[in-house]
């Protein structure tokens, strides 16, 4: 078939199964928006407030479906806009493609109106990016870009496509979709050593990572951990991979994990590093991480290998396949003392109230309550993504949707949109902070325009509360640019832009403020008092371990 490449690209997402794209229209690209407005709602496309909130989307929707999200944004600065949407996919290893529009193959070079060399300014944060100035190279560089981003450790592919490419005619030949390039088993000699290293031990832990969750590996792990009777401690992108009501589970592990989770990496014989790559978040003092442990790291990604620290042995593959292959080799075995020593030093996270303010810990145990375990929960970056962590007890992969690596400040309420869409049927909650939320308030439009059904917890304390806990900690108090004073009124604000706006002031409002957020089955924003000093703890100093602890914050 001959057509235009705008519309050989609406083509392409279509045998690739793409139902829905995130986007912002602009003169690059216009010949793309007008193939989708041809193609008449074969693809459904969410136009954001800014590309960055269509990039954190298309990540989002990425993160609950394990599909590639796909992004569109014209050429300069919507392209620009995309970058720090592309590094947060490509810090999480997440599938998405980024097509963007540039100028006219005689144009480019030239500074012209809206030009960028967009494939070199996101070179170091994508697996593979393209440009395309022939019009024969338009479909086999799309469908690469599918391949690369989901094949083995998976991640963000950016493909910059020249207006003249998008307006000249090419055979279009249809193909079934792209399959990820195989994954190479893991070697035998690699599980034997790891087999007999686990049967040789008496105190051993899993650590998971969000690798866990990107293979789909979580009945594989949660077969193996209970047929040896091996505890199981998550990073933050981990939660969600093992239940959390399983007698195995001992929790977040690292800087603002729990007690349990970190004395057990520190004291056990042998821990199995499974997907997760020992980021400072949890290994802060690495020399002290699992000081006593023969440590076996299994990853799809050889460039982890001994990069943060030393492994006694290394297993590459496929998490499924490298899982299921040692639920085959080992025999059953119990651990009742090494489980019982934990067990006895498990405590619930300590409670801290403010007078005249409402306790975090409260309402997200209240949410927790109150929704189904499908339940989807994005965050923004600070304290109260840790709470969320905390106090949300995750029992599903593919339940949290939050910025693990990059830290993303207005990352939450993109990526919740996305998550929604991706996930109709199920509802998504954000969890937020003030200081993260003035970051991305403007994707509320996108909430009022579509009728997305998101609820906005808004942990609203008034300041910038991560940085401010820091400053409290380690600069003396000195609180300099962390207390805004704004003056923003959140629940005035969500009626301008269309959505319900609540408040929670007292604890006795907690539960029929969120339930009857959560009855409307819409956009909801709910502004919740709390006070300035709520930490979050534990937390284990920048360079410190288990045994630098701290339990207490002096206010």
């Amino acid at each position: 078939m001959k057509m235009t490449g705008a519309r050989a690209i609406i083509e392409v997402l279509l045998e690739q199964g793409v139902d829905t794209v995130f986007g912002y229209p602009g003169g690059s690209v216009l010949n793309i928006y007008d193939a989708l407005y041809q193609y008449g709602g074969k693809i459904n496309h969410i136009l954001t407030a800014h590309e960055q909130g269509a990039a954190h989307a298309a990540d989002g929707y990425a993160r609950v479906t394990g599909k590639t999200g796909v992004v569109i944004a014209t050429s300069g600065p919507g392209a620009t806009n995309l970058v720090t949407g592309i590094a947060n996919a490509y810090m999480d290893s997440i599938p998405i493609v980024a097509i963007t529009g540039n100028v006219p193959v005689p144009s480019l070079g030239r500074d012209s109106f809206q030009e960028i060399d967009i494939t070199g300014v996101t070179m170091p944060i994508t697996k593979h990016n393209f440009i395309v100035k022939d019009i024969k190279e338009l479909v086999p560089i799309l469908r690469a870009a599918f391949k690369i981003a989901s094949s083995g450790r998976k991640g963000p592919v950016l493909v910059d496509v020249t207006k003249d490419v998008t307006g000249a005619e090419t055979e279009y030949t249809p193909a079934p979709p792209v399959k990820p390039l195989e994954t190479k088993p893991a070697k035998i000699s690699a599980l034997e050593r790891a087999a007999e290293i686990i049967k040789e031990s008496k105190k051993p832990l899993f650590y998971i990572g969000g690798g866990l969750i990107s293979s789909n590996a979580s009945p594989e792990l949660l077969k193996l951990a209970e047929k040896v009777q091996i505890p199981v401690t998550s990073s933050m992108m981990g939660l969600g991979g093992f239940p959390y009501d399983n007698p195995l589970y001992m929790g977040l592990i690292g800087m603002h994990g729990r007690f349990v989770a970190n004395k057990a990496a520190h004291d056990c014989d042998v821990l199995i590093t499974a997907g997760a790559r020992f980021s400072d978040r949890v290994a802060g003092n690495r020399a002290m991480f699992a000081p006593n442990a023969k440590i076996i790291h299994i990853d799809i990604d050889p460039a982890e290998m001994d990069k943060n620290v030393f492994s006694h042995c290394h297993v590459r593959g496929d998490l499924k396949q490298v899982l299921g292959a040692l639920y085959d080799m080992l025999p059953e075995a119990k651990h009742d003392e090494w489980i019982k020593e934990l067990t006895e030093i498990k405590k619930p996270y300590k409670r801290v109230d403010f007078e005249g303010y409402v306790n975090p810990m409260d309402i997200i145990t209240t949410i927790d309550k109150l929704t189904p375990d499908d339940t989807i929960i994005a965050t923004d970056v600070g304290q109260h993504q840790l709470w969320a962590a905390q106090y949300y007890n995750f029992r599903l992969p593919r339940t949290l949707v939050t910025s693990g690596g990059l830290g993303t400040m207005g990352f939450g309420l993109g990526a919740a949109i996305g998550a929604q869409m991706g996930q109709k049927d199920k509802q998504v909650v954000l969890i937020t902070g003030d200081g993260s939320f003035h970051m991305n308030l403007n994707e509320m439009t996108t909430l009022a325009s579509y009728n997305i059904p998101v609820v906005i917890v808004l942990m609203n304390n008034e300041v910038l509360g991560m940085v401010r806990q820091w400053q409290t900690v380690f600069y003396g108090k000195r609180y300099s640019q962390t207390d805004p004073h704004r003056k923003t009124d959140f629940v005035k604000l969500a009626e301008a832009f269309g959505i319900n706006g609540m408040k929670i002031e007292k604890p006795e409002d907690i539960e029929p403020v969120i339930k009857k957020a959560l009855d409307l089955h819409g956009p909801v924003l709910i502004d919740c008092r709390i006070a300035h000093d709520a930490s979050v703890l534990p937390m284990i100093p920048p360079g410190g371990a288990v045994q630098d602890t701290i339990d207490e914050m002096c206010y």
